[in-house]
C-alpha cells in the first residue's frame, strides 16, 4: 500500500487535530503530531471529534521540528508545505509515495523559514483574496483527497452500498 503522510506543526485547537486523525484514520494516513501543542493529546475534544476511529490511527508525536526531521530525513526531500503564502497550488504537482504533507499551526502557519527553503515544494489550495484562510482540518481533507484521487485511491473503498435497495 503506497504511504501518505501528514504532519502537523504546532497544532494548537483540539477539534481541528480531532478531525484530522478522523480524516487519518478514514485514509490509511499517518499523522505526525509535532510539538509544542496547543493541548494534550488525551484531551476530551480531541477524542470526540476523532470518534471511535482512534483504533485504526497510526500517529506518531515529536517534541520539535528537529526532532521529527532527525527521526524522518526523507521527508526533507518529499516534504510539500501547505500555505497560504505559497507560490504553486497544490494541484501543480505530483505526490509521490511516501510523501509528506506539512501544516502549521492555526494561528500562524508553517514558519516562513520552511517554506523559502522549499519554494518548489510549498503550495497552497486556492482560494478568494478575501479570505485569510480555510480551516485547517478541511485543508488537510483537501490535500489528502488529492494525493489519493492522483495516486487512484490505493486500498480505499470506492463503491458504496444501499441499505434499503441494491444498485
Amino acid at each position: 500500500m503506497a504511504t501518505l503522510n501528514i504532519v502537523m506543526v504546532e497544532p494548537e485547537i483540539p477539534q481541528n487535530t480531532g478531525n484530522i486523525a478522523r480524516t487519518c484514520a478514514a485514509t490509511g494516513a499517518r499523522l505526525h503530531l509535532v510539538g509544542p501543542m496547543g493541548f494534550q493529546i488525551d484531551d476530551k475534544k480531541l477524542k470526540r471529534a476523532g470518534l471511535d476511529y482512534w483504533h485504526l490511527l497510526d500517529i506518531t508525536m515529536y517534541d520539535s521540528l528537529d526532532a521529527f526531521f532527525a527521526q524522518n530525513p526523507v521527508a526533507e526531500e518529499k516534504g510539500y508545505y501547505f500555505s497560504t503564502k505559497a507560490r504553486h497550488t497544490h494541484t501543480e504537482v505530483s505526490y509521490p509515495d511516501g510523501c509528506y504533507l506539512f501544516f502549521g499551526k492555526e494561528t500562524a502557519g508553517l514558519p516562513e523559514a520552511l517554506l523559502y527553503a522549499h519554494p518548489n515544494t510549498a503550495v497552497r489550495i486556492p482560494m478568494r483574496a478575501q479570505a485569510r484562510s480555510l480551516n485547517l482540518s478541511n485543508s488537510v481533507a483537501v490535500a489528502v483527497y488529492e494525493v489519493l484521487r492522483q495516486w487512484h485511491y490505493p486500498s480505499l473503498q470506492c463503491k458504496g452500498y444501499l441499505r434499503d435497495f441494491q444498485w
